[in-house]
């Protein structure tokens, strides 16, 4: 007895003829992989251009001055001057810069991280007449210019006698209209029937937002953290404007010491650049999981 290949067979008993042929399986495999090389390569590609100008920076902070900028430029150096990484600690006080711009940065980044994520609670949880039309205008300052508001700025700090402190820079910093935008997206994400449920049992409005929904937002709070101290670390403008003694001068005003009037000791430059970056890399890498999640999801747990 033979076997015989049998064709889809209709419902009135004809025959259709071959039934129709699926593709295989491994091709499309074969294509996810190949796929997945293709971007794994081109991710490498543009994470060594990212990394092209701090590969210049550290080299740079090898050499002399006079062969930092030659033409062509020249990446390894003939000498490896490391004696470049002793000397800027006695050049300037290196450290008491590296010490305000640390103090700065966690106390700014502490008062915003507080300040943003309550006010955020407010916008997104907390019903009162007026709230959307008050979150629209609070967040339509981010588009206003520095410039504009700097002067008067400046007068308040001089007629409160805060010029030439810290305290100026941290009163002025301690609130984020960005800040408070970034909570709040995040807040939104969160069930109201949680805050409700918590409001039946008898919980205030402060115990909500610190039991309940901070608990649930570190994500979001890691984001604003980061960012909030890089920007406080790398700010200029602000220690330049308000800060006077060289006691209280952040690292960012510090490396200016190495710039004259007819020249610049650019390898002293490049050597303090790369002690100032130290210290944003460990932060990014010690909250670099909560960052990614932070700004990338946007649904529940």
């Amino acid at each position: 007895m033979t076997a015989t290949a049998t064709t889809p067979e209709r419902r009135d008993g004809s025959y259709t003829g071959a039934a129709p042929v699926r593709p295989r399986a491994p091709r499309r495999r074969g294509t996810a992989v190949a796929g997945r090389i293709a971007l794994h390569v081109l991710l490498t590609i543009l994470g060594l251009a990212v990394m092209v100008p701090f590969l210049w920076m550290v080299m740079s902070s090898l050499k002399l001055d006079s062969q930092v900028f030659t033409v062509p430029i020249r990446w390894i150096p003939e000498e490896f001057h490391w004696d470049n990484y002793t000397r800027i600690w006695v050049r300037i006080p290196l450290a008491t810069y590296l010490k305000n711009s640390l103090f700065l940065s966690v106390v700014i980044t502490a008062l915003q991280v507080l300040t943003g994520s309550f006010a955020a609670y407010g916008f997104a949880k907390v019903r009162f007449p007026g709230r959307d039309t008050l979150f629209i205008a609070y967040v339509a300052t981010i588009a206003v210019p520095w410039q504009a508001y700097m002067v008067p700025q400046y007068i308040i700090m001089e007629k409160a006698g805060l010029v030439n402190t810290h305290l100026s820079l941290i009163l002025l910093q301690a609130f984020g209209a960005f800040g408070v935008f970034l909570m709040r997206q995040y807040y939104l994400t969160i069930p109201d029937e949680l805050c409700e449920a918590a409001r039946v049992d008898g919980l205030s409005e402060y115990g909500i937002w610190a039991r309940i929904v901070l608990p649930l937002s570190k994500p979001a709070l890691a984001s604003l953290a980061l960012l909030t101290f890089v920007n406080t670390w790398n700010d200029y403008m602000g220690p330049f404007i308000y800060l006077t003694s060289n006691d209280l001068w952040t690292v960012q005003i510090g490396l200016r010491s190495f710039v004259g009037v007819y020249d610049s000791e650019y390898a002293m430059i490049m050597t303090g650049s790369v002690l100032s970056v130290l210290p944003i890399l460990t932060v990014f890498l010690i909250g670099q999981r909560y960052f990614v999640q932070g700004i990338a999801t946007s649904g529940l747990k």
